[in-house]
């Protein structure tokens, strides 16, 4: 995107996610399993899993998914990880956090990549079957979204009895497992101020691995976040002694954590947070979906509300938009691949979608969202999407610098070699500059491309927007190369927009509102291939073209506006002169080649239509929700079996109205049978007292004041009579 010129084809020739026939066995029936283990409700309420479901996530190796087998783990691929994560969201989102970290920002794969190997032999074992639960202790108070920055957890390089090591103090929060870990890896800012190190290891960020019961180690005081219930909390020491033994990978990797950082939080922001994001998509399009047609007002099904509509369309294309990018990011990291840029607009855009997901479903559920117990499917979620944009990095902080600072040095073609020549020794001067100039002239060059392919770009794209029918995208080629055409514009757009920054030259660290909205348009058109890649591969869906013609629509008008915006507020002495090369290029005609508009009405009820009714697309975003076995009390599966049953009822009570005559013997028996599921489905959990009223002899405070103000009352009245 940064070159101006990605390629779909190589998207889908490159990237193809896929479970194994055994991540598939393990998907259907070890998670199949867990979930009907867990109760929602439950799990909230107690502020913890039963011990039954710990110990199956333990002996079925829910925590080592990622370590290899000869380890002892599952080996399983991160698309694997993800889509277990995704099932669970659909369940308990305290599950999904909770198997979440072991198998991302958990130090197994970190102890396979870079451990020694007396530390694999003891701790890969050990933490594959579960025995160790692991956590990484990175936050502290006074470094959050910054927080590789380590302030306030420094350790000096000593030496104790012959044997070299490191004193460390250390105060850590928002560490989630911490509580109930046997094994925390360490995030510590490291000196050597005697130099003892003798050149084997350096100074700076370096992780240390310790076991619960480390001498001087405190482990064991829990936050509560919210309403959620997953164990997280506190990892604090003073001067505690770490033997080299215990830095992961010896002393050679003291000072290597950035490097294990970047690989561990790519997979933590990009994988697993956004799985989860996607679980709540599944849950409101297929578990809202239905209860808008199991729901009535004024003796109509609320799904043919208006509004309602707007919300379930919104909601399943925003849900098609995160499957998409959470497919493509898989099968990114699947293929050995770190991609820290892309990671972090996963986290900032799929957790946002969710939220907005979660927010609209809870919008129709109304008063059955709202009282809690074990037919509501949607507070927990709920109170938990907003943890989910908080933590690895909040949101409005990875929104408006983290994207592109780092986008536009480690994505921009030619901005890395400069930056690179600039480092280089004073011996080596002349090669420096060389490199410089070379790579300066390729940037000049490359914004010139880009602003003159924007502009071309921009006027076919007008051309073909204003031509195009409104029921072009039913035709799936017409679809995919109409769309990739627009895309190709808005990353040539975003690219010389890219360009433009580099004349606010240092200050643009500063310049967050800029950043915020290229942010943005990155996002968008990220989205937009990811979700052309997913039509490519799943096409023969009937109603995937319209529901990817309505995320596509949306995608590339949020761009479009983030780019508009940029352009009319561009900051710095050159401001007006990069505003103008920006309008120049991404809108040379000005509005008239603005053509992006949110999809109309008429698709947006088609869209609403195929997840409020049996259809194809409905099946498609059930793959991956749990389904409790038929007879059991479960909320969203009783909605989702009910759903064929109230629209055939529907459909019958409509034929009657219309033919003017009454129902025959089976006709009646299918209106009753969904009256009677219609009526038990809208209940919701009602308490005679809540666990807090139990003890004996309780009674309410407002009760027993109405009491007494009675009896005063009585006393008064007797006293007025005597």
């Amino acid at each position: 995107i940064f070159t101006g010129s990605p390629s779909l084809k190589k998207l889908v020739d490159t990237y193809q996610p896929k479970l194994t026939a055994e991540e598939q066995a393990y998907m259907d029936n070890e998670v199949q399993t867990l979930c009907t283990l867990l109760n929602d409700h439950d799990v909230s309420v107690n502020r913890d899993f039963s011990k039954d479901a710990w110990d199956y996530m333990r002996s079925q190796k829910f925590f080592g998914m990622k370590i290899p087998k000869e380890w002892g783990g599952l080996g399983f691929s991160t698309h694997a990880v993800s889509s277990v994560l995704q099932k669970l969201a659909t369940q308990c989102f305290d599950a999904n956090a909770t198997v979440a970290v072991p198998n991302s920002l958990g130090p197994g794969e970190l102890l396979v990549r870079y451990g020694t190997q007396e530390q694999k032999e003891y701790f890969l074992p050990r933490l594959a079957d579960g025995t160790l639960i692991p956590c990484f202790g990175l936050t502290g108070p006074h470094s959050g979204s910054d927080a590789t920055s380590l302030i306030g957890s420094d350790c000096v390089v000593t030496e104790r009895n012959g044997e070299l090591g490191v004193v460390a103090t250390f105060k850590k929060r928002y560490i989630t497992l911490a509580p109930v870990a046997g094994v925390v890896g360490l995030g510590l800012n490291l000196r050597d101020p005697d130099g003892l190190l003798k050149g084997n290891g350096d100074e700076g960020f370096t992780v240390a691995l310790l076991e619960r019961d480390h001498e001087g180690l405190r482990m064991g005081p829990r936050h509560m976040p919210l309403n959620a219930a997953f164990m997280n909390g506190t990892v604090e020491g003073e001067d505690v002694w770490i033997p080299m033994s215990s830095i992961l990978g010896g002393q050679d990797r003291c000072g290597f954590g950035w490097n294990m950082f970047v690989e561990c939080l790519a997979e933590g922001r990009g994988v697993s947070l956004p799985a989860g994001s996607v679980g709540a998509a599944r849950t409101v399009t297929c578990g809202v979906g239905a209860y808008s047609r199991v729901r009535k007002q004024f003796r109509v099904p609320i799904a043919e509300f208006g509004g309602i509509q707007e919300a379930m369309a919104l909601s399943a294309s925003d849900g098609l938009a995160s499957i998409a990018g959470v497919d493509l990011m898989n099968a990114i990291v699947d293929n050995h691949e770190a991609p820290m840029v892309i990671s972090s607009v996963m986290k900032q855009k799929c957790t946002e979608l969710g939220r907005r997901i979660v927010e609209r479903g809870m919008d129709v559920a109304a008063g059955s969202a709202i009282c809690r117990g074990d037919k509501n499917y949607l507070g927990n979620a709920y109170m938990s999407l907003p943890i989910a944009i908080t933590v690895e990095g909040a949101n409005i902080m990875t929104r408006s610098f983290q994207i592109i600072g780092q986008g536009l040095t480690r994505c921009h073609p030619h901005m890395l070699d400069l930056m690179q020549s600039l480092q280089m020794p004073q011996s080596e001067e002349k090669k420096a500059v060389e490199i410089f100039c070379k790579q300066f002239h390729k940037i000049v060059g490359h914004g010139l491309t880009n602003f003159f392919g924007s502009i071309g770009r921009g006027v076919n794209a007008t051309v073909a927007t204003k031509t195009r029918s409104k029921t072009a995208y039913k035709d799936g080629d017409k679809l995919l190369d109409y769309h990739e055409k627009q895309l190709l514009r808005l990353s040539a757009n975003f690219a010389l927009t890219a360009d433009l920054c580099f004349t606010l030259g240092g200050s643009l660290k500063f310049q967050e509102l800029l950043m915020g909205r290229l942010a943005d348009a990155l996002g968008a058109i990220y989205l937009g291939y990811a979700t052309l890649h997913h039509y490519e591969r799943r096409r023969g869906i009937d109603g995937l073209e319209a529901v990817t013609e309505h995320a596509m629509l949306r995608l590339e008008k949020e761009a479009q506006d983030a780019l508009l915006t940029a352009s009319d507020n561009f900051p710095g002495m050159l401001g007006p002169v990069a505003s103008t090369v920006m309008k120049i290029g991404c809108f040379p005609l000005g509005n008239m080649t603005r053509p992006y508009k949110n999809p109309g009405d008429e698709l947006s009820k088609e869209v609403s239509k195929l997840v409020t009714t049996p259809s194809e697309m409905r099946d498609f975003f059930q793959e991956n929700l749990f389904m409790a076995p038929e007879g059991e009390m479960h909320q969203v599966s009783d909605l989702v079996r009910a759903l064929p049953v109230c629209v055939e009822a529907d459909m019958i009570a409509s034929s009657l109205r219309r033919e003017k005559r009454q129902p025959t013997e089976a006709e009646a028996d299918k209106i009753a049978q969904a009256d009677a599921i219609r009526d038990a489905l809208i209940q919701v959990d009602v308490y005679e007292k809540f666990p807090t009223e139990m003890s004996e002899g309780y009674v309410r405070p407002a009760l027993v004041g109405t009491e007494e103000r009675l009896a005063e009352l009585d006393r008064k009245n007797f006293d007025a009579v005597a």
